[in-house]
């Protein structure tokens, strides 16, 4: 076994990704460093030698975290250290537990961590890919035992041509955002979004990224080999067979009885009952039998009843056919006083959504070390209360599970909300989960969207999810896979005895967001390319249901909405409108009870729910900001008087002539006749010289002001 560093190279296009062990942290059990250009990750595997008293799960725990001074920066805040992790680390230790997860052995129940530390951030490339190769790498140079090793690639398309591990900025460019995890010949997990990706060019992405794993898979192969670190042998916590055998015989002709009952709370019961016969028969003739043994192997049978139900007589647990959807039903504007709010359910599963709009300074702010989007307008918020599956527990504060599913709803409904310039907009929907069987991410994405819609923002198209779960049986080699059924909209006890969740969302042109988690070390391609045309066929199905609940967005935004005018003025009378330490916006603000936001551009967003607040802000800005038009009527002061005429100001600083001659329809000797400095007089602007001299007519504006409206139009 070597003790000097080792490096190795592995070359995705012309990028070149180094894996190096052996020189930092060499205390644990494994550890690489990952460098992509001048980003670089550390990544380290810890594992217990001994099984704590009673543990009865795999204790995996993944964390990532951001340094300030990977980009040369200080933590903000008081104390000037990292705090809570943010979204995109939560994001990324849970992009990086799931395909390790299943490559461990079953019954591997020792404590295991893993910790990855930005070291160094460019700011071109994200490090996120980087911590799942090297997670795999660690595990591979370890003495852990661990059935890969796993490459991970980002998948980006620019006009039409795949790329692998993008930057930023080819990104931004790029309808297609997949984070592709896979062993050497299969997929193990992706994530991602894109904007209504055809189905077709979505498996074609999936294709080329297996393509790139490949490449990773044997680097991290030629690493482990240079290491040469055999593997610890450690026992194992399996249930005995004897345990097995007395589960089946007191449940085995019952157990498939129980678990086929119509509603979740009897199967649950029935279930629960049938455990209790379990677990005392059990401790009859095994006094010593510990709860981990029994609970096995009253898994062990119910696992195996369900297994064989579907395979066998394709019956599942509610007595749906392999690809029927739950019953669905939906509603809006269900809440008075919200923005936008609807119901969407898929037989026990419900979620509320609400959405609420917000000026656009109200977007969340990014603190971006690794790069990317610093702020987002569009935000999507995922709630679980225990009281959606019937039982009591923590409340506040949001678990990993809540961030993971609140992204996946979010991306999936970010590809057809509307752009900034035509929906000014700051735009949230809270998802509350009332009641939860199965899929509660894909209902916050059909609820979502019905909430948009009630709350009148122009979506480009209606997106739905769906999610399709799988059930396998193997050979007794446990690596060939002898028969298999995908099944769509998979409910609770499907996910927790099945092999798969798949997660697919998008409109009626594409693909908008996926997610898939397993639960064995890989699926055959061709299989989950199969699950991309069940899922889509299911959600045409969805979007068809969503149609009827409503079919486009409202013509109008909530009357308890903030209302939003947009008018343009110079760049150059920006600070004027500011006004000094902003005295003068702070000004309109106050009288008038607006929320006013200004680009750089020159944009103004006048927003504000009283029609005469935002009636008078829009004068004043006018008034402090308007260019003096041709044939437009203005109230104005006069400044001065000659003996030609009189100077009447329209807006501050800009002002014109009104001749004598164009005072009245009279003849006029002396301009004092007519009008006073300081009094208000309308005027009409006549004209412009090119000397860009503003000529103004109170005659003109008198003429125009007299003449009597005309008859509306006979219908």
């Amino acid at each position: 076994m070597s003790t000097s560093p080792i490096s190795v190279t592995a070359h995705i296009g012309s990028q070149e990704i180094v894996f190096e062990t052996g020189k930092l942290a060499r205390l644990a059990d494994g550890a690489v460093t990952v460098r992509l250009a001048d980003t670089i990750v550390i990544v380290t595997a810890v594992s217990a030698t001994t099984i704590k008293e009673g543990q009865d799960f795999f204790p995996l725990t993944v964390e990532y975290k951001e340094k300030a001074a990977a980009v040369g920066r200080f933590p903000g805040g008081y104390f000037k250290r990292e705090g809570r992790p943010s979204e995109k680390e939560i994001l990324t230790c849970r992009m990086t537990d799931r395909p390790l997860r299943p490559l461990f052995p079953k019954g591997y129940l020792y404590d295991t961590q893993i910790i990855a530390l930005l070291l160094s951030a460019d700011g071109v490339n994200d490090p996120d890919i980087l911590s799942i190769n090297g997670a795999s790498a660690a595990l591979m140079v370890s003495d852990i035992p661990f059935a890969g090793p796993i490459g991970a690639v980002r998948v980006a398309r620019v006009n039409g041509q795949f790329i692998a591990n993008p930057t930023h900025d080819q990104l931004l460019k790029s309808d297609l955002d997949l984070v592709y995890v896979g062993t050497e010949t299969e997929p193990v997990m992706i994530e991602g979004s894109g904007l209504e990706i055809p189905e077709a060019d979505f498996n074609a992405s999936l294709t080329f990224a297996q393509e790139q794993v490949v490449i990773l898979v044997k680097a991290q192969k030629e690493l482990a080999a240079h290491v040469n670190k055999p593997k610890r042998q450690v026992p194992l916590m399996v249930v005995k067979d004897e345990l097995l055998e007395i589960a089946y015989e007191v449940a085995g002709s019952r157990i498939e009885d129980a678990i086929y009952r119509p509603s979740k709370v009897e199967r649950a019961n029935a279930v629960g009952a049938l455990k209790t016969e379990v677990k005392t028969k059990i401790l009859e003739k095994f006094p010593s039998a510990s709860g981990f043994e029994i609970s096995q192997a009253f898994d062990y049978l119910q696992k195996k009843a369900f297994r064989l139900s579907i395979l066998d007589k394709q019956k599942r647990c509610d007595g749906r056919g392999i690809d029927i959807l739950r019953k669905l039903s939906g509603e809006t504007a269900v809440l008075p006083r919200v923005h936008g709010s609807a119901i969407f359910a898929r037989g026990e599963t419900q979620g509320l959504c609400i959405t609420t709009l917000a000026p656009v300074d109200e977007a969340q702010t990014i603190d971006a070390y690794t790069g990317g989007e610093e702020s987002k307008r569009f935000i999507l918020h995922y709630n679980f209360p225990p009281f959606s599956v019937g039982e009591t527990g923590r409340f506040g504060g949001q678990n990993r599970r809540e961030i993971g599913h609140g992204a996946l709803a979010e991306r999936s409904l970010l590809a057809v909300i509307p752009p900034e310039d035509t929906f000014p907009y700051a735009i949230r929907i809270t998802a509350e989960i009332m009641e939860s069987n199965g899929s509660t991410s894909m209902a916050s994405v059909c609820g979502g969207c019905l909430s948009l819609m009630d709350a009148g923002v122009p979506i480009k198209a209606p997106v739905a999810g769906i999610s399709v779960g799988l059930v396998t049986e193997f050979a007794e080699d446990e690596k060939t896979m002898k028969r298999h059924l995908l099944l769509t909209d998979i409910i609770g006890s499907e996910d927790h005895f099945g092999d798969m969740d798949f997660k697919l969302c998008g409109t009626r042109k594409g693909v908008t967001g996926f997610q898939l988690d397993l639960k064995l070390a890989g699926v055959p391609m061709e299989l989950l390319q199969r699950a991309v045309i069940q899922a889509t066929e299911a959600r045409y199905k969805i979007l068809d249901f969503m149609d009827s609940v409503i079919s486009e967005h409202r013509s109008d935004v909530s009357k308890y909405a903030p209302r939003i005018e947009v008018v343009k003025i110079s760049p150059d009378k920006i600070g004027m409108l500011i006004g000094p330490g902003g005295k003068n916006i702070k000004g309109i603000t106050a009288e008038t009870g607006t929320e006013i936001n200004i680009d750089d551009d020159g944009t103004v967003r006048i927003y504000c729910n009283n029609p005469e607040g935002m009636k008078r802000a829009l004068e004043i800005i006018e008034g402090m900001t308007g260019q003096i038009e041709v044939g437009k009527l203005y109230r104005g002061k006069v400044v001065s008087i000659k003996d030609f005429g009189a100077f009447v100001e329209v807006f501050p600083g800009q002002d014109g002539l009104v001749h004598i001659s164009e005072l009245s329809d009279a003849r006029v000797n002396r301009t004092e006749d007519v009008v006073k400095v300081g009094e208000e007089v309308w005027v009409k602007c006549v004209g412009v010289d090119e000397k860009g001299r503003v000529k103004l007519s109170r005659k003109a504006a008198l003429k125009e002001m007299s003449k009597p409206a005309e008859p509306a139009p006979v219908a």
